[in-house]
């Protein structure tokens, strides 16, 4: 697999109701459990003051990324994402011991 550095913005419509927002939050919340127990959700960050993430996903590739693992988020549909394939740096500490 693949490591991707993902920013994900999530932009609700105004018309939607709160129900519908706390059911696929509460939806999303139990996805991405499933997704980091299955390695493909590596790490999650929110900047501060920020409701933006950053996290580092894994996939096969980035279609597979944004099909199988993204698009399986309940909040996707909302979702603008920023995907940069990562690849290892020869000064990565976590390489060198």
């Amino acid at each position: 697999m693949k490591d991707f550095l993902v920013e994900i913005t999530t932009d609700v419509p105004q018309d939607v109701p709160a129900e519908e927002v706390d059911r696929r939050r509460a939806a999303e919340t139990a996805r991405a459990r499933e997704l980091a127990a299955t390695g493909r959700l590596f790490r999650l960050w929110r900047p501060v003051g920020e409701k933006r993430s950053i996290g580092i996903w894994r996939a096969a590739d980035e279609a597979e990324l944004r099909t199988d693992v993204l698009g399986t988020l309940p909040l996707w549909p909302w979702m603008t994402a920023v995907v940069t394939p990562l690849e290892p740096h020869p000064n990565d500490p976590s390489t060198h011991t």
